[in-house]
């Protein structure tokens, strides 16, 4: 990627598709399976992925393509992924809580 493009804010469809190989009814298809994944669309109806969303594009591509995963199973890595940096910035009070409320509901599944 050039340095003017990494400096962009918003990409096009047609940009992130092109910048990792793939088609852009990928994306779309994305879109409906990751909630996560939100791009705004213009008045005209084009999709622009903020830089947010394109890391986050290349995270699900690395994952399903690279590591071989399923969509489930990529699906199962980001909300880890994104549990874990919560409980880095959260107090600790509210991760014990959090653990013992995860606690509960595993004594309830057995």
């Amino acid at each position: 990627m050039t340095e003017a493009a990494s400096e962009k804010l918003y990409y096009k469809i047609g940009e992130v598709a092109e910048n990792l190989n793939i088609n852009t009814s990928v994306l779309r298809f994305w879109e409906t399976q990751f909630e996560t994944l939100s791009p705004c669309k213009t008045k005209t109806g084009q999709r622009l992925y903020s830089k947010r969303d394109f890391d986050q594009i290349k995270e699900i591509y690395r994952l399903l393509y690279v590591q071989k995963l399923t969509i489930a199973g990529a699906k199962s890595r980001l909300s880890i992924k994104s549990r874990s940096k919560k409980s880095i910035d959260a107090e600790p009070a509210e991760i014990i809580q959090e653990i013992c409320h995860e606690l509960k509901e595993l004594r309830k599944l057995l």
